[in-house]
């Protein structure tokens, strides 16, 4: 991974290019545009000594009696072919100035937006790839800051980018063009200001920079803390917890107005600076225009033009002082979304695949070891599974059950010793869509869309699904018992991760997801946790017609839903500590039976 300090704001502005190169030629036609802008401000400057020194001349008029030459009694006496065209120069002018920001403007926004388009789905896409461990360690509201505020600000600062710094230097390079052309003597003074304002906006474009990606952190933990409340807003509530969510936001919300704040202080100093020392060229032009060896040789449009063409640089510049603020944050978010692209993905080097395993899966002395943790997830873990048979796992929370099926899945990767074979080759050769298209998985986090009952059931099928293979998956999850009750049935929208439904109807839809699936493997992780007795009797009736002819494994903390398996086995501390099937292990009278009785006591 590379990490933000590795890019130069070179490389970064180079990478943003070529997301523009398949709109090259909108990217032709908008430079195109803003250079026309700043060449017709240039040349109403230029056509500014003309209209003076021509428009408005005092010409000598010829005395006819006494033939001596004398200042014309009409005072001051226009040249009127000049002045008549003036007015359809300045309309003209004018004209194609507008013409020129309309096409500038409109392709600056369609590439704008399309490179927010393309950023975003990159970064979308690139999630759906990325290693669960690496999801597990950011921040959630981080993560959807990418998406939403960072690629925002990418295509913001691009387009500001483009038309300020095309049209104002084209426009600032036509008025010094002009100034050394009218009167190079005036113009000197602009060497020694020059390199003063690029010193300013070097040491500001630093600042500019850190305080940027300063603000993205922020702004990352208010996605969060605004997320994190909406999703425990039922606890929130029960607790009596506004207050404190209250207080916790004002500080993160301060935070990122307090960052603000710095950018802003920054802008708002740089400014005035450039502003000062470009009024000092100001007035040594003023200044060294009263000297005799320079007055001989000005003419009013000339000085006209030298002190319109200064004046007319101070905006392109202040413009340009400005949107390097803009530009800085751009590629601070630049910085950190090609960080995020630059991570790799999760690994995928297997080469086999299979239309359809047997199911015979086999661990073998597994050591496993998360990442950043010192002690061993599981240790020396070994077992088999046949084809068909259910193993279930028991043990207290944060024993290494739920791990194990992660790594059967490929979730987490790694091995320190050992292997996981299906039908007898590692699941590390199989590629992942071969090795997770035999695995259907439902965990104690059901995950429903913001969709139709159907379509939440149907979801990610292969192929076609009809309706009655979406209403048959539903009935033997014993999900058609609540579903025919609802207005709309099948067609329920159930909201952000089916929040009208109870727990129990969520599993059993995911239940039914699973069955609709009909992978030959079966992890039940928690499976049925979030439902009552009688529902829970109801689903173990569809789980057993699941079962046949498939591998489960099942995961539990009620021990009643694993009565019937194969085998069992419990886990502690990332150990098989017990083995057997459920009377066996009561009747070894150890850490087993103890649950047991625990649990059946009453």
């Amino acid at each position: 991974m590379t990490t933000s300090s590795e890019h130069s704001v070179g490389a970064v502005f180079k990478r943003l290019l070529t997301y523009l190169a398949p709109m090259k030629a909108m990217f032709i036609m908008a430079v195109l545009a803003l250079i026309t802008y700043g060449v017709v401000d240039a040349s109403f400057i230029y056509f500014i000594k003309p209209f003076i020194d021509e428009g408005f001349s005092q010409p000598a008029a010829v005395s006819s009696v006494a033939g001596d030459i004398l200042p014309s009694s009409q005072g001051f006496n226009s040249d009127n072919d000049m002045l008549m065209v003036a007015p359809l120069f300045v309309m003209g002018m004018f004209t194609l100035r507008g013409i020129a920001n309309f096409v500038s403007t409109y392709c600056v926004s369609y590439m704008s937006a399309q490179l927010i388009m393309k950023m975003r789905q990159q970064v979308f896409d690139h999630y759906l790839v990325l290693p669960v461990s690496y999801i597990d360690r950011e921040n959630t509201g981080n993560l959807i800051s990418r998406v939403t505020f960072d690629t925002e600000q990418i295509a913001r600062a691009s387009g500001s980018a483009l038309i300020t710094i095309v049209r104002d230097s084209v426009t600032i390079l036509g008025m010094l063009t002009l100034m050394f052309y009218y009167s190079w003597q005036l113009s000197l003074c602009i060497l020694i200001i020059g390199p003063l304002i690029g010193l300013v906006v070097s040491v500001v474009s630093k600042r500019f920079r850190k305080v940027s990606k300063q603000i993205q952190t922020a702004m990352g933990g208010v996605t969060a803390a605004t997320e994190q409340m909406l999703k425990g807003h039922k606890n929130v509530l029960a607790f009596g917890g506004q207050d404190t969510e209250k207080e916790r936001f004002n500080k993160i919300n301060n935070s990122n107005r307090q960052q603000n704040m710095k950018l802003a202080v920054a802008q708002a100093i740089s400014q005035p600076v450039i502003m000062i020392i470009g009024s000092f060229a100001l007035a040594f032009v003023l200044f060294a225009a009263s000297f005799d060896a320079l007055k001989a040789d000005l003419t009013a449009g000339t000085f006209a033009a030298v002190i319109g063409a200064m004046l007319s640089m101070l905006q392109p510049i202040k413009n340009l002082s400005r949107v390097n603020a803009e530009f800085q944050r751009g590629i601070a978010a630049c910085s950190t979304v090609f960080d995020l692209l630059d991570t790799a993905p999760e690994k995928d080097e297997g080469t086999y695949t299979v239309e359809r395993a047997k199911g015979d899966i086999q661990l073998n002395h597994v050591n496993f070891r998360y990442p950043e943790q010192e002690n061993l997830a599981l240790s020396d873990v070994n077992f088999s599974v046949a084809s068909g048979k259910t193993l279930a796992l028991v043990g207290r929370s944060g024993s290494g059950k739920s791990t194990i099926a992660s790594l059967m899945t490929r979730f987490y990767g790694g091995l320190e010793q050992g292997e996981i074979t299906l039908d007898g080759i590692n699941v590390e050769d199989y590629t992942l869509k071969s090795l997770r298209n035999q695995i259907a998985l439902v965990s104690q986090q059901v995950t429903l869309f913001n969709d139709t009952i159907a379509n939440n059931i149907a979801y990610a099928y292969p192929g076609e699904v009809t309706r009655e293979q979406i209403i048959k998956a539903a009935e033997l999850a014993y999900a058609m018992e609540f579903i025919e009750k609802l207005p709309d049935g099948l067609e329920t929208v159930v909201g952000d991760n089916g929040v009208l439904l109870s727990g129990g109807q969520r599993q059993r839809i995911a239940i039914a997801r699973a069955m609709l699936r009909d992978a030959p493997v079966l992890i039940l992780d928690e499976a049925t946790s979030a439902l009552d007795t009688e529902s829970e009797k109801a689903i173990q009736k569809g789980l057993e017609n699941l079962r046949q002819n498939r591998t489960s494994i099942v995961i539990a903390h009620r021990l009643s839903t694993i009565e019937n398996a194969d085998e069992i086995l419990v886990v502690e501390r990332g150990e098989v500590i017990e083995r057997g099937d459920h009377q066996s292990l009561l009747e070894q009278d150890g850490h087993y039976a103890k649950l047991y009785s625990m649990q059946f006591s009453s």
